[in-house]
């Protein structure tokens, strides 16, 4: 069984990565997501369904994901576009 394990560390305004991120959260994936203005940090998740529409609506926030549907986060909007 192999584990994959995504670090991803980008430093611009990426509407993509908030995607990932929402889908992440909203999809329960382990993983600890970081984002604050134009530094977005991922460590963990899964990267969003080509027909996921969600995003995040915040320019900074933390999140924890851990197994076993435990979630921890900054985050409490909503996830729609």
């Amino acid at each position: 069984m192999s584990r994959n394990i995504h670090f991803v560390l980008i430093f611009k305004s990426n509407l993509i990565h908030r995607n990932v991120v929402a889908y992440s959260m909203d999809a329960l994936i382990p993983g600890l997501y970081i984002w604050l203005g134009a530094i977005n940090l991922r460590l963990g998740g899964s990267p969003a369904e080509k027909s996921y529409p969600g995003t995040i609506h915040s320019s900074a926030g933390i999140a924890l994901v851990l197994p076993g549907y435990k979630i921890w986060s900054t985050y409490q909007g909503n996830y729609d576009p």
